[in-house]
């Protein structure tokens, strides 16, 4: 049988309704996006100068202003290790405060940085490391793990001469059972892309949102639809090191919203019984194409009636992606979905489905969008098979209704 591409029109929701215009591509675009991901960060920075940027629980706790100073004085020691425009960082430390400046300092030098988790198994790290042609490598945080104790530190540097076609951020996938990681090039525009979406869609507000990050920052999920829309906003980024630590955070940081896989919920619902907290207004939960096959519907449900107990008063939201798409493509208000609903695109996502059946509604799902990627690093072969025009082929089977509402196959 022959393989269709059937596209799906972008449908507006209330919850996400942004200022999106065509291309002569063909792509939905925001046509009033900052040039670099840099001078969003900037113009906020002076904003909220004196606000919280991040805290790490047991660690420090940094301003906006804090914390641009600090990451200038490491893009600064960057430079004078010869590191400059275009320039591969890798960035491997553990969560916390540190990992947040040194991920910052890359930015602000020039260079491009490379995301390596730092639980990732030596071997695929030394891989990743090797795959970006990593001029420098960023690995400050303790002796136990072979790191270096200090980060670079010179006078204050920022490069801003960035534009939104040039490559911001390489982002490595999950290792799969039939490949390793793969570097995905995400560039300025596929950041702010993602961020204005994230934005939108949550309804962040610039009041003081306080986010209590339990993603993974060496991913897209916990980097680009987290970390950066928290700081795009002017909100504080709370990180807890210590996963003992998240029930008394809750409470004593004023927590706002809670974002975490759910892998990682599930993981603390013993430390979440019994407690009941109401200032939390928003609980986003992250899932990957990865996990969609391997979701269990019931595991799924006992999470999500422990959520809403525990934060009575959160909305609910699930957002599914990868990290060709910048870690986001649909979403989902879990007040009343069922198990196998994934959600609606959302932002300048759009879909359509590829196979023998996609004009019936069924297929593999395909994103396109400002926030999706055109390439892998340095893999011509796998970008050919994984992409068709501008359409990214997740792998993932679906289907599709008229309403645009996607579900598991």
């Amino acid at each position: 049988m022959s393989q269709l591409l059937v596209e799906y029109p972008h449908t507006r929701n209330t919850w996400c309704d942004n200022p999106l215009a065509r291309g002569a591509d063909g792509i939905l675009r925001y046509g009033n996006l900052t040039p670099a991901l840099t001078e969003l960060l900037d113009i906020q920075v002076h904003t909220f100068a004196a606000r919280e940027a991040v805290v790490e629980i047991g660690g420090p706790r940094l301003t906006y202003r804090e914390l641009w100073y600090s990451a200038s004085r490491i893009a600064g020691g960057l430079q004078e290790h010869g590191i400059g425009y275009g320039d591969r960082v890798a960035v491997r430390m553990p969560v916390g405060v540190r990992w947040v400046q040194a991920f910052l300092g890359a930015l602000l030098s020039g260079a491009v940085p490379v995301l390596v988790p730092d639980r990732l198994p030596e071997a695929l790290a030394a891989k990743v490391i090797r795959d970006s042609c990593a001029d420098f490598v960023l690995d400050g945080g303790g002796s136990a793990a072979g790191y270096r104790e200090d980060l670079p530190d010179a006078a204050a540097f920022i490069d801003d001469g960035a534009s939104l076609g040039e490559l911001a951020l390489l982002c490595y996938t999950s290792p799969g059972p039939e490949a390793g990681p793969r570097g995905v090039e995400l560039t300025n525009e596929n950041l702010l892309s993602a961020i204005r979406s994230v934005v939108g869609a949550l309804d962040l507000p610039t009041e003081g949102l306080r986010n209590l990050v339990l993603l993974p920052l060496a991913h897209a999920s916990g980097c680009v639809d987290q970390l950066l829309p928290t700081f795009a906003v002017g909100g504080t980024v709370v990180l807890t090191p210590d996963p003992a630590a998240i029930a008394e955070t809750l409470v004593s940081e004023r927590i706002d919203m809670v974002s975490a896989t759910p892998r990682i919920f599930a993981g603390l619902l013993p430390d979440l019984a019994g407690l009941r907290v109401e200032r939390v207004r928003q609980v986003c939960s992250a899932g990957h194409r990865a996990e969609l096959a391997a979701a269990d519907p019931a595991t799924s449900e006992t999470v999500a009636d422990t959520l809403r107990a525990v934060f009575p008063a959160a909305r609910q939201w699930s957002v599914w992606g990868a990290t060709e798409t910048s870690g986001i493509g649909l979403a989902r208000d879990d007040g009343a979905a069922a198990r196998d609903v994934l959600g609606f695109a959302f932002g300048g996502t759009e879909l359509a489905l590829w196979g023998p059946q996609a004009a019936a509604g069924h297929g593999e799902l395909l994103c396109r969008g400002p926030n999706v990627a055109s390439r892998y690093w340095n893999d011509p072969q796998t970008t050919q098979s994984r992409f068709t025009g501008q359409w990214f082929h997740t792998g993932n089977q679906v289907s599709i209704d008229s309403d645009g509402l996607v579900r598991r196959a």
